[in-house]
């Protein structure tokens, strides 16, 4: 199945990755760094501390960057567009709540 993934190139394929990878960071981010609260609380906190949004921003789009070049070294390049595009949405949410909230 995994391999299935790696290998198809498609628009569609890109937005869904693109939408999981940050989503699958944060996961990783919670476990490994705050365990200790409650997931709700976590996110609660991430989305009220200007300096936490930034760097656990940044960490959870690592994985859309890993996933972009991953896609575009095998020239899968309409499946790395929408990974590219959904990295875009995110870092611009991620700078609109750092400014306005």
């Amino acid at each position: 199945m995994a391999t299935f993934i790696l290998k198809r190139d498609d628009l569609k394929l890109g937005l869904v990755l693109g939408l999981m990878g940050p989503v699958l960071g944060l996961i990783i981010v919670y476990f490994l760094k705050f365990s200790s609260f409650g997931f709700m609380d976590f996110l609660d906190y991430f989305f009220n501390t200007r300096g936490l949004i930034t760097s656990v921003g940044a960490l959870c789009l690592l994985a859309n960057a890993v996933l972009f070049t991953i896609y575009i070294n095998t020239q899968r390049d309409k499946t790395a567009k929408g990974i590219f595009a959904t990295t875009l949405v995110y870092g611009i949410a991620i700078l609109i709540i750092k400014v306005f909230i």
